[in-house]
């Protein structure tokens, strides 16, 4: 890249000397890009910067918010939608490879923002998340199937299927299905099949949350991420208040 024009928007950044900063954008151009410079740039606000650089790590220069926000009209991303936008961000720069363009996904992620700045409840707070996951799921190749089983044998209803990450859903022997009821990796085929007719609503919302932290794990190798410690420290210090 030479002074290349990119908008995009902060996933990670962190101190580098005294006035820069490493930052990681997720740009519309060129998907992930790793770069250097002037400290302060904001979190959740679409910018537009210039970047220069052949190897991985690009210089960023005129870090500013893009001319298409209105900052009139600007809304915060607040309370605990805060720390589903954080978790937004750390999948995505933990698991997207660096300098490919994901234009679709881009627009995605813009829109899910915007969604996180209006007055939602905790369920439709689930369900922009998870939607998002599912998005990202398929522009990584990983997207789960819901009809058939890893043989390529059809879901039964009355059966009970262990979510194999690696393969897909594994039936559960007869004999062992009292002893698997109670593992959060397994589903009764009903649940499946309806969540394959449905796929993400209110009333669904929890089982494919359930779904899809298997899933996120299992891409992380079970690496904890700390967006989701900071919203459980939250949680808990908001029960001890009540």
């Amino acid at each position: 890249m030479r002074n290349e024009s990119l908008t995009g928007y902060l996933l990670h950044q962190r101190a580098y000397q005294e006035k820069r900063a490493l930052y990681c954008l997720f740009s519309k151009e060129h998907g992930v890009v790793h770069g250097v410079g002037k400290k302060g740039a904001p979190l959740f606000t679409c910018l537009q910067l210039f970047a220069t650089g052949k190897r991985e790590l690009k210089t960023f220069t005129q870090i500013g918010i893009a001319p298409s926000v209105d900052t009139t009209s600007y809304q915060a991303i607040q309370g605990q939608q805060q720390y589903a936008a954080l978790y937004l961000n750390e999948i995505l720069w933990r698991l997207l490879p660096v300098e490919d363009p994901m234009p679709d996904l881009w627009q995605v992620y813009q829109d899910s923002l915007q969604q996180l700045k209006s007055s939602i409840d905790n369920t439709e707070l689930k369900c922009i998340l998870r939607r998002f996951e599912q998005a990202l799921f398929a522009h990584l190749g990983f997207s789960v199937a819901l009809h058939q089983d890893h043989t390529q044998t059809a879901i039964s209803r009355e059966r009970h299927y262990q979510f194999m990450s690696d393969s897909g859903w594994q039936a559960v022997p007869d004999d062992a299905e009292l002893a698997f009821l109670s593992r959060s990796d397994v589903f009764l085929g009903q649940v499946i099949v309806d969540m394959a007719k449905t796929n993400i609503t209110a009333s669904n919302v929890a089982v494919w949350s359930r779904l899809y932290r298997l899933l996120i794990d299992h891409l992380l190798d079970h690496q904890p991420l700390q967006s989701r410690l900071l919203w459980q420290q939250q949680q808990r210090y908001q029960n001890a208040q009540q």
